[in-house]
Protein backbone atom coordinates (compact mmCIF):
# COMPACT_ATOMS: atom_id res chain seq x y z
CA UNK A 1 0.00 0.00 0.00
CA UNK A 2 1.49 3.48 -1.18
CA UNK A 3 0.63 6.75 0.80
CA UNK A 4 0.86 9.72 -1.17
CA UNK A 5 1.10 13.07 0.55
CA UNK A 6 1.88 16.20 -1.32
CA UNK A 7 3.68 18.78 0.70
CA UNK A 8 4.24 22.40 0.56
CA UNK A 9 4.98 25.02 2.80
CA UNK A 10 2.72 27.92 3.41
CA UNK A 11 3.43 31.35 3.13
CA UNK A 12 4.85 32.96 5.77
CA UNK A 13 3.38 36.80 6.45
CA UNK A 14 5.89 38.87 4.75
CA UNK A 15 5.02 37.02 1.49
CA UNK A 16 1.42 37.02 1.86
CA UNK A 17 1.48 40.75 2.32
CA UNK A 18 3.18 41.14 -1.02
CA UNK A 19 0.50 39.05 -2.52
CA UNK A 20 -2.41 41.10 -1.04
CA UNK A 21 0.01 44.51 -2.32
CA UNK A 22 -0.06 42.70 -5.68
CA UNK A 23 -3.55 42.60 -5.91
CA UNK A 24 -4.89 45.87 -5.39
CA UNK A 25 -2.12 46.79 -7.69
CA UNK A 26 -4.22 44.85 -10.58
CA UNK A 27 -7.23 45.70 -9.25
CA UNK A 28 -6.01 49.11 -10.17
CA UNK A 29 -4.96 48.61 -13.44
CA UNK A 30 -8.52 46.99 -14.37
CA UNK A 31 -10.90 50.15 -12.96
CA UNK A 32 -8.40 52.63 -14.67
CA UNK A 33 -9.68 50.87 -17.69
CA UNK A 34 -13.26 50.78 -16.68
CA UNK A 35 -12.99 54.60 -16.30
CA UNK A 36 -12.59 55.40 -19.56
CA UNK A 37 -10.72 54.21 -22.60
CA UNK A 38 -9.36 56.88 -24.97
CA UNK A 39 -8.38 56.36 -27.39
CA UNK A 40 -9.46 52.16 -26.83
CA UNK A 41 -7.24 49.87 -24.94
CA UNK A 42 -7.40 46.36 -24.34
CA UNK A 43 -8.63 45.03 -21.23
CA UNK A 44 -6.22 43.90 -18.59
CA UNK A 45 -7.85 40.91 -16.50
CA UNK A 46 -5.96 39.48 -12.93
CA UNK A 47 -8.23 38.56 -10.67
CA UNK A 48 -6.51 36.77 -7.94
CA UNK A 49 -4.04 37.32 -4.43
CA UNK A 50 -1.21 37.75 -6.95
CA UNK A 51 2.40 36.62 -6.08
CA UNK A 52 5.08 39.81 -6.26
CA UNK A 53 5.60 41.49 -9.33
CA UNK A 54 9.07 41.06 -10.66
CA UNK A 55 10.64 42.54 -13.65
CA UNK A 56 13.40 40.49 -15.76
CA UNK A 57 16.87 41.64 -15.24
CA UNK A 58 18.61 42.36 -18.83
CA UNK A 59 22.23 40.97 -19.60
CA UNK A 60 23.77 42.81 -16.75
CA UNK A 61 21.74 41.73 -14.32
CA UNK A 62 20.54 44.63 -13.57
CA UNK A 63 15.99 45.19 -13.30
CA UNK A 64 14.64 47.39 -15.95
CA UNK A 65 11.04 48.44 -16.28
CA UNK A 66 9.84 49.51 -19.68
CA UNK A 67 8.28 53.05 -19.24
CA UNK A 68 4.67 53.06 -20.76
CA UNK A 69 3.91 54.02 -24.34
CA UNK A 70 2.79 57.62 -25.06
CA UNK A 71 0.08 56.28 -26.94
CA UNK A 72 -0.93 54.18 -23.45
CA UNK A 73 -2.71 57.37 -21.17
CA UNK A 74 -3.46 55.04 -18.25
CA UNK A 75 -0.19 53.15 -18.58
CA UNK A 76 -2.01 50.16 -18.59
CA UNK A 77 0.44 48.66 -21.00
CA UNK A 78 3.45 49.14 -18.67
CA UNK A 79 0.88 47.33 -15.81
CA UNK A 80 0.66 44.40 -18.28
CA UNK A 81 4.14 43.73 -18.71
CA UNK A 82 4.83 43.80 -14.89
CA UNK A 83 1.78 41.08 -15.04
CA UNK A 84 3.82 39.52 -17.62
CA UNK A 85 6.69 39.25 -15.25
CA UNK A 86 5.15 37.79 -12.37
CA UNK A 87 6.39 34.63 -11.12
CA UNK A 88 3.01 32.07 -11.59
CA UNK A 89 2.92 32.76 -15.15
CA UNK A 90 3.77 31.02 -18.56
CA UNK A 91 7.42 32.99 -19.48
CA UNK A 92 6.68 35.44 -22.19
CA UNK A 93 3.17 34.36 -22.91
CA UNK A 94 0.21 36.03 -23.03
CA UNK A 95 -3.82 35.05 -23.71
CA UNK A 96 -5.41 37.53 -25.88
CA UNK A 97 -9.22 37.48 -26.67
CA UNK A 98 -10.89 39.21 -29.77
CA UNK A 99 -14.15 41.26 -30.01
CA UNK A 100 -14.80 38.87 -32.86
CA UNK A 101 -13.82 36.63 -35.39
CA UNK A 102 -13.19 39.06 -38.00
CA UNK A 103 -10.27 40.38 -35.28
CA UNK A 104 -9.17 36.91 -35.02
CA UNK A 105 -8.52 36.53 -37.92
CA UNK A 106 -6.74 39.99 -39.02
CA UNK A 107 -4.71 38.88 -36.07
CA UNK A 108 -3.63 35.47 -37.50
CA UNK A 109 -2.60 36.94 -40.78
CA UNK A 110 -0.65 39.65 -39.25
CA UNK A 111 1.15 36.94 -36.77
CA UNK A 112 3.12 35.05 -39.14
CA UNK A 113 5.07 37.85 -39.92
CA UNK A 114 5.90 39.39 -36.96
CA UNK A 115 7.65 38.32 -33.33
CA UNK A 116 4.70 37.22 -32.18
CA UNK A 117 4.35 33.08 -32.25
CA UNK A 118 1.04 31.56 -31.99
CA UNK A 119 1.09 28.66 -30.01
CA UNK A 120 -2.67 27.60 -29.07
CA UNK A 121 -5.71 28.70 -30.89
CA UNK A 122 -9.78 28.51 -29.87
CA UNK A 123 -11.52 29.78 -32.11
CA UNK A 124 -14.82 28.97 -30.32
CA UNK A 125 -13.46 31.54 -27.77
CA UNK A 126 -12.07 33.63 -29.92
CA UNK A 127 -8.88 33.50 -28.64
CA UNK A 128 -4.90 32.75 -28.96
CA UNK A 129 -1.76 32.13 -26.48
CA UNK A 130 0.67 33.66 -28.00
CA UNK A 131 4.61 33.65 -27.17
CA UNK A 132 6.37 37.17 -27.47
CA UNK A 133 9.93 37.23 -28.66
CA UNK A 134 10.24 40.42 -26.80
CA UNK A 135 7.87 42.93 -25.45
CA UNK A 136 8.01 45.84 -27.73
CA UNK A 137 6.78 43.09 -30.35
CA UNK A 138 3.50 42.65 -28.12
CA UNK A 139 3.68 46.31 -27.18
CA UNK A 140 3.19 47.45 -31.17
CA UNK A 141 0.75 45.30 -31.64
CA UNK A 142 -2.02 45.88 -28.73
CA UNK A 143 -1.50 50.10 -29.63
CA UNK A 144 -1.99 49.57 -33.24
CA UNK A 145 -4.96 47.57 -33.10
CA UNK A 146 -6.26 48.07 -29.45
CA UNK A 147 -9.82 48.17 -30.92
CA UNK A 148 -9.50 44.27 -32.02
CA UNK A 149 -9.03 43.17 -28.10
CA UNK A 150 -11.59 42.23 -25.86
CA UNK A 151 -9.11 40.79 -23.17
CA UNK A 152 -5.82 40.46 -22.45
CA UNK A 153 -4.57 38.11 -19.39
CA UNK A 154 -1.12 36.65 -18.75
CA UNK A 155 -1.39 32.93 -19.18
CA UNK A 156 -1.40 31.63 -15.59
CA UNK A 157 0.20 28.71 -14.00
CA UNK A 158 -2.27 25.42 -12.15
CA UNK A 159 -1.23 22.54 -10.75
CA UNK A 160 -2.13 19.70 -8.62
CA UNK A 161 -3.33 21.04 -5.13
CA UNK A 162 -0.40 20.17 -2.71
CA UNK A 163 -1.21 19.34 0.96
CA UNK A 164 1.08 22.22 3.56
CA UNK A 165 3.56 20.37 6.11
CA UNK A 166 2.35 22.84 8.96
CA UNK A 167 -1.44 23.44 9.47
CA UNK A 168 -2.10 27.27 11.14
CA UNK A 169 -5.71 26.33 12.20
CA UNK A 170 -6.37 24.97 15.35
CA UNK A 171 -4.93 20.62 15.94
CA UNK A 172 -7.25 18.17 15.32
CA UNK A 173 -6.62 14.51 14.81
CA UNK A 174 -7.76 13.56 11.06
CA UNK A 175 -9.04 10.28 10.55
CA UNK A 176 -8.16 8.57 7.65
CA UNK A 177 -11.27 6.45 5.48
CA UNK A 178 -9.03 3.58 3.84
CA UNK A 179 -11.16 1.67 1.27
CA UNK A 180 -14.35 2.86 3.63
CA UNK A 181 -14.98 5.89 1.68
CA UNK A 182 -18.42 4.72 -0.17
CA UNK A 183 -19.77 3.81 2.79
CA UNK A 184 -19.41 6.96 4.82
CA UNK A 185 -21.64 7.98 1.81
CA UNK A 186 -24.39 5.54 2.05
CA UNK A 187 -23.74 3.21 -0.59
CA UNK A 188 -24.10 -0.24 0.50
CA UNK A 189 -20.99 -1.78 -1.38
CA UNK A 190 -21.79 -5.28 -0.13
CA UNK A 191 -24.82 -5.27 -2.24
CA UNK A 192 -23.27 -3.72 -5.10
CA UNK A 193 -25.83 -1.28 -5.23
CA UNK A 194 -24.38 1.35 -7.06
CA UNK A 195 -22.98 -1.01 -9.88
CA UNK A 196 -25.10 0.44 -12.34
CA UNK A 197 -24.45 4.08 -11.40
CA UNK A 198 -23.67 6.34 -14.37
CA UNK A 199 -24.29 4.60 -16.91
CA UNK A 200 -25.06 6.41 -20.16
CA UNK A 201 -23.17 9.54 -18.36
CA UNK A 202 -19.68 10.46 -19.52
CA UNK A 203 -17.24 12.27 -17.02
CA UNK A 204 -13.98 14.20 -18.38
CA UNK A 205 -11.12 13.45 -15.99
CA UNK A 206 -8.99 17.17 -17.29
CA UNK A 207 -5.74 15.99 -15.22
CA UNK A 208 -2.32 14.61 -15.71
CA UNK A 209 -3.64 11.47 -17.47
CA UNK A 210 -5.49 8.53 -17.04
CA UNK A 211 -3.98 4.93 -17.10
CA UNK A 212 -4.97 1.54 -17.86
CA UNK A 213 -6.61 0.05 -14.81
CA UNK A 214 -8.76 -3.13 -13.66
CA UNK A 215 -11.12 -0.56 -11.80
CA UNK A 216 -11.50 1.41 -15.40
CA UNK A 217 -11.98 -1.92 -17.42
CA UNK A 218 -14.64 -2.52 -19.41
CA UNK A 219 -14.13 -0.42 -22.63
CA UNK A 220 -15.18 2.66 -20.43
CA UNK A 221 -12.29 4.71 -20.59
CA UNK A 222 -11.26 7.30 -24.00
CA UNK A 223 -8.79 9.80 -24.30
CA UNK A 224 -8.30 12.76 -26.50
CA UNK A 225 -5.02 14.63 -27.23
CA UNK A 226 -5.04 18.43 -27.05
CA UNK A 227 -1.47 18.95 -27.69
CA UNK A 228 0.12 17.05 -24.71
CA UNK A 229 -0.25 13.29 -25.12
CA UNK A 230 -2.91 11.16 -23.43
CA UNK A 231 -0.70 8.79 -21.12
CA UNK A 232 0.31 9.96 -17.88
CA UNK A 233 3.99 11.08 -17.47
CA UNK A 234 6.79 9.75 -15.18
CA UNK A 235 7.03 12.82 -12.81
CA UNK A 236 6.04 12.92 -8.74
CA UNK A 237 1.83 13.28 -9.66
CA UNK A 238 1.55 11.02 -12.97
CA UNK A 239 -0.85 8.75 -11.30
CA UNK A 240 -2.90 11.46 -9.75
CA UNK A 241 -5.24 11.72 -12.78
CA UNK A 242 -6.33 7.42 -12.47
CA UNK A 243 -6.12 8.08 -8.86
CA UNK A 244 -9.14 10.45 -9.38
CA UNK A 245 -11.15 8.59 -12.39
CA UNK A 246 -10.97 5.29 -10.23
CA UNK A 247 -12.79 7.72 -7.10
CA UNK A 248 -15.15 8.48 -9.76
CA UNK A 249 -15.75 5.19 -11.36
CA UNK A 250 -13.94 2.61 -10.47
CA UNK A 251 -15.31 -0.53 -10.33
CA UNK A 252 -12.94 -3.13 -8.27
CA UNK A 253 -13.57 -3.59 -4.99
CA UNK A 254 -9.74 -2.44 -3.85
CA UNK A 255 -10.55 1.08 -5.64
CA UNK A 256 -14.22 1.65 -5.67
CA UNK A 257 -15.66 4.68 -7.74
CA UNK A 258 -19.64 6.10 -7.20
CA UNK A 259 -20.57 5.87 -10.11
CA UNK A 260 -18.86 2.88 -12.00
CA UNK A 261 -21.37 2.26 -14.72
CA UNK A 262 -20.30 5.76 -16.13
CA UNK A 263 -17.81 6.38 -18.93
CA UNK A 264 -13.96 8.58 -18.67
CA UNK A 265 -13.03 10.84 -20.95
CA UNK A 266 -9.36 11.39 -19.78
CA UNK A 267 -7.99 14.74 -21.28
CA UNK A 268 -4.30 15.53 -20.27
CA UNK A 269 -3.77 19.09 -19.40
CA UNK A 270 -0.26 18.92 -17.65
CA UNK A 271 2.81 19.08 -19.26
CA UNK A 272 6.26 17.12 -18.46
CA UNK A 273 6.52 19.52 -15.21
CA UNK A 274 3.38 18.13 -14.13
CA UNK A 275 2.26 22.14 -14.61
CA UNK A 276 -0.63 22.76 -16.19
CA UNK A 277 -2.28 26.60 -16.85
CA UNK A 278 -5.20 28.60 -17.96
CA UNK A 279 -5.21 28.28 -21.75
CA UNK A 280 -4.99 24.68 -21.52
CA UNK A 281 -7.60 24.35 -19.25
CA UNK A 282 -9.78 26.25 -20.70
CA UNK A 283 -8.84 24.35 -24.13
CA UNK A 284 -9.98 20.70 -22.60
CA UNK A 285 -13.18 22.56 -20.99
CA UNK A 286 -14.50 22.87 -24.17
CA UNK A 287 -12.79 20.18 -25.88
CA UNK A 288 -14.82 18.00 -22.93
CA UNK A 289 -17.95 19.74 -23.77
CA UNK A 290 -17.83 19.33 -27.30
CA UNK A 291 -17.17 15.42 -27.24
CA UNK A 292 -20.21 15.13 -25.17
CA UNK A 293 -19.05 14.98 -21.12
CA UNK A 294 -21.81 16.21 -18.97
CA UNK A 295 -19.71 16.55 -16.01
CA UNK A 296 -16.06 17.75 -15.97
CA UNK A 297 -13.55 17.00 -13.41
CA UNK A 298 -10.88 19.72 -12.27
CA UNK A 299 -8.66 18.02 -9.40
CA UNK A 300 -6.27 20.77 -9.99
CA UNK A 301 -6.13 24.90 -9.31
CA UNK A 302 -4.57 28.03 -9.53
CA UNK A 303 -4.38 31.40 -7.81
CA UNK A 304 -5.36 33.70 -10.63
CA UNK A 305 -8.04 33.91 -13.11
CA UNK A 306 -9.07 35.59 -16.45
CA UNK A 307 -12.18 36.09 -19.00
CA UNK A 308 -11.10 33.08 -20.89
CA UNK A 309 -11.58 30.71 -18.38
CA UNK A 310 -14.57 32.58 -18.14
CA UNK A 311 -15.71 31.99 -21.35
CA UNK A 312 -14.96 28.41 -20.90
CA UNK A 313 -17.39 27.86 -18.11
CA UNK A 314 -19.62 29.51 -20.24
CA UNK A 315 -19.23 27.48 -23.05
CA UNK A 316 -19.45 24.10 -21.29
CA UNK A 317 -22.51 25.12 -19.06
CA UNK A 318 -24.48 26.13 -22.35
CA UNK A 319 -23.70 22.65 -23.91
CA UNK A 320 -24.85 20.73 -20.94
CA UNK A 321 -22.20 20.59 -18.66
CA UNK A 322 -21.17 20.92 -15.16
CA UNK A 323 -18.08 21.71 -13.64
CA UNK A 324 -16.74 19.91 -10.35
CA UNK A 325 -13.85 21.31 -8.91
CA UNK A 326 -11.26 21.24 -5.99
CA UNK A 327 -11.28 23.85 -3.62
CA UNK A 328 -7.78 23.26 -2.55
CA UNK A 329 -5.43 22.18 -0.05
CA UNK A 330 -3.70 25.75 1.05
CA UNK A 331 -5.53 26.31 3.95
CA UNK A 332 -6.79 29.26 3.16
CA UNK A 333 -10.20 31.44 3.68
CA UNK A 334 -10.36 31.82 -0.17
CA UNK A 335 -10.58 28.75 -3.20
CA UNK A 336 -8.48 27.70 -6.00
CA UNK A 337 -9.25 28.51 -9.45
CA UNK A 338 -12.03 27.53 -10.96
CA UNK A 339 -13.45 26.04 -7.70
CA UNK A 340 -13.59 29.80 -6.47
CA UNK A 341 -16.09 30.74 -9.95
CA UNK A 342 -19.79 30.39 -7.94
CA UNK A 343 -20.81 28.30 -11.30
CA UNK A 344 -18.38 25.86 -10.49
CA UNK A 345 -19.79 23.19 -7.66
CA UNK A 346 -16.83 23.51 -5.74
CA UNK A 347 -15.53 20.70 -3.16
CA UNK A 348 -13.46 20.78 0.12
CA UNK A 349 -12.53 17.58 2.19
CA UNK A 350 -13.49 15.69 5.14
CA UNK A 351 -12.01 12.83 7.11
CA UNK A 352 -13.67 9.83 8.70
CA UNK A 353 -15.49 11.33 11.50
CA UNK A 354 -17.19 14.44 9.22
CA UNK A 355 -14.19 16.58 10.91
CA UNK A 356 -13.31 19.62 7.71
CA UNK A 357 -9.90 18.69 7.07
CA UNK A 358 -7.29 21.42 8.43
CA UNK A 359 -5.96 21.82 4.75
CA UNK A 360 -9.13 22.06 2.77
CA UNK A 361 -9.78 25.55 1.80
CA UNK A 362 -12.71 27.52 2.89
CA UNK A 363 -14.86 30.54 1.67
CA UNK A 364 -18.20 31.25 0.59
CA UNK A 365 -18.23 30.05 -2.65
CA UNK A 366 -17.80 26.13 -1.61
CA UNK A 367 -20.58 24.26 -2.72
CA UNK A 368 -20.11 21.05 -0.50
CA UNK A 369 -17.51 18.72 1.28
CA UNK A 370 -16.70 14.83 0.49
CA UNK A 371 -13.54 12.41 1.50
CA UNK A 372 -10.18 13.86 1.37
CA UNK A 373 -8.07 12.25 4.09
CA UNK A 374 -6.11 9.04 3.77
CA UNK A 375 -9.25 7.42 0.84
CA UNK A 376 -7.77 4.26 -1.03
CA UNK A 377 -7.55 4.76 -5.33
CA UNK A 378 -5.58 3.89 -7.73
CA UNK A 379 -2.61 4.64 -9.01
CA UNK A 380 -0.17 3.39 -11.68
CA UNK A 381 0.66 0.00 -12.34
CA UNK A 382 -1.96 -1.33 -10.70
CA UNK A 383 -0.65 0.16 -7.27
CA UNK A 384 -2.89 1.31 -4.42
CA UNK A 385 -2.63 4.57 -3.10
CA UNK A 386 -3.99 6.25 -0.10
CA UNK A 387 -4.29 9.69 -0.63
CA UNK A 388 -4.86 13.45 0.75
CA UNK A 389 -6.58 16.25 -0.49
CA UNK A 390 -9.87 17.76 -2.36
CA UNK A 391 -8.26 16.03 -5.21
CA UNK A 392 -10.37 12.95 -4.01
CA UNK A 393 -13.27 14.62 -2.82
CA UNK A 394 -13.70 16.55 -6.01
CA UNK A 395 -14.44 13.57 -8.12
CA UNK A 396 -16.47 11.66 -5.27
CA UNK A 397 -18.91 15.03 -6.23
CA UNK A 398 -18.67 14.18 -10.17
CA UNK A 399 -19.63 10.29 -9.52
CA UNK A 400 -22.57 11.38 -7.69
CA UNK A 401 -23.81 13.65 -10.14
CA UNK A 402 -23.61 10.84 -12.71
CA UNK A 403 -25.59 8.51 -10.41
CA UNK A 404 -28.33 10.81 -9.70
CA UNK A 405 -28.22 11.36 -13.81
CA UNK A 406 -28.51 7.96 -14.50
CA UNK A 407 -31.16 7.14 -12.00
CA UNK A 408 -33.30 9.88 -13.67
CA UNK A 409 -33.34 9.50 -17.26
CA UNK A 410 -33.82 13.13 -18.98
CA UNK A 411 -32.46 15.12 -15.97
CA UNK A 412 -30.12 17.56 -17.01
CA UNK A 413 -26.21 17.48 -15.39
CA UNK A 414 -27.17 20.99 -14.09
CA UNK A 415 -30.64 19.58 -11.90
CA UNK A 416 -28.83 16.44 -10.81
CA UNK A 417 -25.62 18.81 -9.68
CA UNK A 418 -28.73 20.90 -7.87
CA UNK A 419 -29.96 17.53 -6.17
CA UNK A 420 -26.66 16.50 -5.01
CA UNK A 421 -26.11 19.35 -3.43
CA UNK A 422 -29.59 19.97 -2.04
CA UNK A 423 -29.22 16.27 -0.20
CA UNK A 424 -25.84 17.48 1.93
CA UNK A 425 -25.76 16.38 5.31
CA UNK A 426 -25.72 19.36 7.36
CA UNK A 427 -22.33 20.11 9.31
CA UNK A 428 -20.77 22.44 11.02
CA UNK A 429 -22.86 26.11 11.55
CA UNK A 430 -26.23 24.84 10.67
CA UNK A 431 -27.15 26.49 6.78
CA UNK A 432 -24.52 26.23 4.33
CA UNK A 433 -21.43 27.78 5.69
CA UNK A 434 -17.66 28.96 4.93
CA UNK A 435 -15.80 25.56 5.89
CA UNK A 436 -18.15 22.72 4.88
CA UNK A 437 -20.67 25.06 2.21
CA UNK A 438 -24.12 23.16 1.77
CA UNK A 439 -23.05 19.98 3.80
CA UNK A 440 -21.05 16.33 3.52
CA UNK A 441 -21.92 14.42 0.36
CA UNK A 442 -24.81 12.12 1.21
CA UNK A 443 -25.37 9.25 -1.40
CA UNK A 444 -27.71 7.68 0.01
CA UNK A 445 -30.22 10.84 0.34
CA UNK A 446 -29.04 12.39 -3.20
CA UNK A 447 -30.31 8.75 -5.08
CA UNK A 448 -33.47 8.23 -2.85
CA UNK A 449 -34.91 12.19 -2.23
CA UNK A 450 -38.15 10.93 -4.24
CA UNK A 451 -38.83 7.82 -3.37
CA UNK A 452 -42.61 7.62 -1.66
CA UNK A 453 -42.59 5.18 1.21
CA UNK A 454 -39.12 6.35 1.93
CA UNK A 455 -38.49 7.11 5.47
CA UNK A 456 -34.84 8.29 7.13
CA UNK A 457 -35.00 10.92 9.68
CA UNK A 458 -31.75 11.44 10.79
CA UNK A 459 -29.49 14.04 12.72
CA UNK A 460 -27.40 15.46 11.01
CA UNK A 461 -24.85 17.72 13.40
CA UNK A 462 -24.41 18.85 16.75
CA UNK A 463 -23.32 22.68 16.93
CA UNK A 464 -21.86 24.85 20.47
CA UNK A 465 -22.85 28.28 20.28
CA UNK A 466 -21.17 29.84 22.83
CA UNK A 467 -22.86 33.16 22.67
CA UNK A 468 -26.42 31.77 23.17
CA UNK A 469 -25.08 28.85 25.75
CA UNK A 470 -26.80 26.52 23.82
CA UNK A 471 -26.20 23.24 21.72
CA UNK A 472 -28.23 23.57 18.22
CA UNK A 473 -28.72 19.85 16.49
CA UNK A 474 -29.48 19.61 12.69
CA UNK A 475 -32.63 17.43 12.07
CA UNK A 476 -33.29 16.27 8.45
CA UNK A 477 -35.98 14.71 6.99
CA UNK A 478 -34.08 12.93 4.50
CA UNK A 479 -36.86 10.66 3.22
CA UNK A 480 -39.72 10.95 0.34
CA UNK A 481 -42.50 11.90 2.94
CA UNK A 482 -43.49 14.05 5.50
CA UNK A 483 -42.66 13.53 8.88
CA UNK A 484 -45.31 14.54 11.88
CA UNK A 485 -44.45 13.45 15.80
CA UNK A 486 -40.82 13.58 15.92
CA UNK A 487 -39.40 13.82 19.60
CA UNK A 488 -35.65 14.41 20.52
CA UNK A 489 -33.37 13.65 23.91
CA UNK A 490 -30.68 15.80 24.49
CA UNK A 491 -28.75 14.20 27.35
CA UNK A 492 -25.51 16.19 28.53
CA UNK A 493 -24.22 17.59 31.57
CA UNK A 494 -25.94 15.68 33.98
CA UNK A 495 -29.30 17.08 32.24
CA UNK A 496 -32.00 15.77 29.80
CA UNK A 497 -33.87 17.55 28.04
CA UNK A 498 -36.87 16.37 25.78
CA UNK A 499 -38.03 18.16 22.49
CA UNK A 500 -41.26 17.59 20.48
CA UNK A 501 -40.57 18.88 16.68
CA UNK A 502 -42.43 20.13 14.13
CA UNK A 503 -43.39 18.28 10.72
CA UNK A 504 -40.91 18.51 8.34
CA UNK A 505 -41.45 17.96 4.74
CA UNK A 506 -39.29 15.96 2.38
CA UNK A 507 -35.92 17.85 2.51
CA UNK A 508 -36.61 20.01 5.19
CA UNK A 509 -34.47 20.53 8.45
CA UNK A 510 -34.88 22.23 11.88
CA UNK A 511 -32.36 23.46 14.13
CA UNK A 512 -33.69 22.07 17.72
CA UNK A 513 -31.84 23.88 20.59
CA UNK A 514 -31.34 22.76 24.20
CA UNK A 515 -29.25 24.84 27.27
CA UNK A 516 -26.04 24.11 27.56
CA UNK A 517 -24.67 24.18 31.35
CA UNK A 518 -21.63 26.61 31.11
CA UNK A 519 -20.51 25.96 34.55
CA UNK A 520 -20.34 22.54 34.73
CA UNK A 521 -18.16 22.67 31.17
CA UNK A 522 -16.41 25.57 32.56
CA UNK A 523 -15.54 23.68 35.15
CA UNK A 524 -15.15 20.06 33.58
CA UNK A 525 -13.32 21.79 30.70
CA UNK A 526 -15.44 19.25 28.03
CA UNK A 527 -19.52 18.06 28.06
CA UNK A 528 -20.26 14.64 26.51
CA UNK A 529 -23.51 15.33 24.53
CA UNK A 530 -25.35 12.67 23.66
CA UNK A 531 -28.98 13.38 21.08
CA UNK A 532 -31.94 10.50 20.24
CA UNK A 533 -33.96 10.98 17.73
CA UNK A 534 -37.27 8.86 18.02
CA UNK A 535 -39.67 8.24 15.19
CA UNK A 536 -43.51 7.78 15.79
CA UNK A 537 -44.86 4.41 16.05
CA UNK A 538 -45.16 2.84 13.11
CA UNK A 539 -42.19 4.58 10.74
CA UNK A 540 -39.45 2.10 9.46
CA UNK A 541 -36.47 3.95 9.49
CA UNK A 542 -34.08 2.92 6.59
CA UNK A 543 -31.43 4.09 8.21
CA UNK A 544 -31.71 3.93 11.78
CA UNK A 545 -27.83 4.72 12.99
CA UNK A 546 -28.19 8.29 12.14
CA UNK A 547 -30.69 8.75 14.69
CA UNK A 548 -28.27 9.00 17.34
CA UNK A 549 -25.25 11.10 17.59
CA UNK A 550 -22.61 12.19 20.22
CA UNK A 551 -19.79 14.75 20.34
CA UNK A 552 -18.23 16.41 22.96
CA UNK A 553 -17.95 20.20 23.50
CA UNK A 554 -14.70 21.44 24.31
CA UNK A 555 -14.99 24.75 27.19
CA UNK A 556 -14.39 28.19 24.86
Amino acid sequence: MVRFDRAREPMNPRTLLVFRLSAIVAGVLVLALWWGRRPPVPVIEARQEAPPVMSRPDSSGAVTRRPAPVADPHGLLAGLQALLDRTGVRARETVLTFKDEAGLQRFLGRASGSQLEVLGQLSGLRSVRVRHRSFSALEAELIAHAGDYDAISANYTLGVPTVPVRENRAAVDQVPFGNQALGFLGVDTRRQENATWGRGVTIAILDTGVAGDPTLAGGRLSALDIGLGTTPGTGRDAGHGTAVAALAAGSSADAPGVAPGANLLSIRVTDANGTSDLFTLAQAIATAADAGARIINVSLGGHATAPLLDAAIDYAMGRGAVIVAAAGNDQAAALAWPAADPRVISVGAVDAIAQQVMFSNSGAQLQLTAPGYGVQTAWLDGARALVDGTSASAPLVAGAIAAVMSQNPGLTAQAAAQIVTQTASDAGVPGSDPAYGHGILNLDWAMNYQRTGYFDTAIATHFHDATHRQIQVVIQNRGGQAVTGLTLNVAGGATDTNLTLPSLMPGESYVAKAPVNEQALKSAGSLLYTTRLVNPPGLSDAVPDNNERRSVVIAP
